[in-house]
């Protein structure tokens, strides 16, 4: 697949089994995040790779930060917390570790992590692998960004739920690229 066929076609693949994608498969989508935009090349990103028994925890992890917010909760609402770390065989969480820069601010850093993300998940598209890009409460929690080992003024940009896909995947809506695109005209006589 061309790289225009790969960002024309991308859709979330929400969800996925296992196995986890071979190590070269993973090695190539790493490969792309780095080629991401990167003003000043700070690379202003890390990931963690969390897969195997490190998916139980990150499932404990997910379970104290809701206990910590709400200690009644049912047993039914603490299995569905613990259950949205287990719904892959691979998360890799993009974390963004800007720091204080006088030409590049700390958002344009955020959003470097952010196309690093999305670059990866169109090398898993392009590689066969499905992937969706989740984040919700628990990734600006602070036990989890404590039990992540997070350091100071990082922030977790995205958790990538990584595998095979699993079941029918949803059909690519045509867009009109002329619905978000317009020229702009500078006022005259200004």
């Amino acid at each position: 697949m061309d790289a225009i066929q790969a960002l024309h076609t991308r859709l979330s693949v929400p969800r996925v089994t296992g196995p986890v994608p071979d190590e070269s498969v993973l090695q190539a989508m790493f490969q792309a995040a780095l080629r991401a935009p990167d003003h000043g090349q700070l690379r202003p990103w890390r990931f963690l790779r969390i897969e195997g028994e490190g998916l139980q925890h990150l499932a404990d992890l997910f379970s104290e930060a809701a206990l910590a917010d709400k200690a009644d909760l049912s047993e039914n609402e603490k299995n569905s917390i613990r259950g949205k770390a287990l719904r892959a065989p691979l998360v890799i969480v993009t974390i963004s570790r800007a720091t204080e820069h006088p030409k590049v601010p700390v958002l344009e850093q955020d959003i470097a992590a952010g196309c690093a993300t999305h670059a990866m998940l169109v090398a898993a598209h392009a590689l066969g692998v499905g992937a969706v890009w989740r984040t919700g409460p628990m990734s600006s929690h602070p036990v989890v960004e404590k039990g992540l080992g997070l350091a100071p003024g990082e922030k977790i940009i995205a958790m990538l739920y990584v595998g095979q896909p699993l079941g029918p995947q949803r059909e690519l809506k045509p867009e009109a690229v002329s619905d978000y695109v317009a020229r702009w005209n500078a006022p005259t006589g200004s």
